[in-house]
């Protein structure tokens, strides 16, 4: 049986669809860092059946439009002396500047050196998102 103790200060990440801890604990950089870090994958989930799940010894800053891009209806749940101070479902956001690419090449963001792409959710069911300057579809 996998141990892992709780952690006294930090952040644990869960309801991450099983296979995807990975791509999350790499986007966050969590390889680089100094203090303990568990990625724990394919968890028995009464919920999904299976999951992944990071817990992170130490605080840092998180970007929740980030995360529930890559991950909706993750769980962030914030620990101090060994108790929950904060949970969090983060569902898919509204709206995302910089983080997907226009694929247009007519688009601004395109042929702008400085351009940051602005995708507004337009379809939550199949989390397709709209160019707010050229209309065009992306689905995450």
């Amino acid at each position: 049986m996998l141990r892992v103790d709780r952690i006294e200060r930090g952040i644990v990440l869960d309801h991450i669809q099983a296979g995807n801890g990975l791509r999350i604990f790499d986007r966050l950089g969590l390889r680089d860092v100094s203090f303990p870090v568990a990625l724990i994958m394919n968890v028995r989930s009464t919920k999904m059946g299976r999951k992944d799940m990071i817990k992170i010894s130490d605080t840092l800053e998180l970007d929740l439009t980030m995360l529930g891009l890559l991950e909706p209806n993750i769980t962030v749940t914030y620990i101090d002396d060994g108790n929950v101070t904060r949970k969090e479902a983060i569902p898919l956001p509204e709206r995302v500047e910089g983080l997907i690419e226009c694929k247009n090449p007519r688009c601004i963001t395109t042929y702008e050196r400085h351009g940051i792409s602005v995708f507004t959710l337009v379809d939550r069911s199949t989390s397709e998102y709209e160019c707010a300057y050229c209309g065009e579809r992306a689905r995450m």
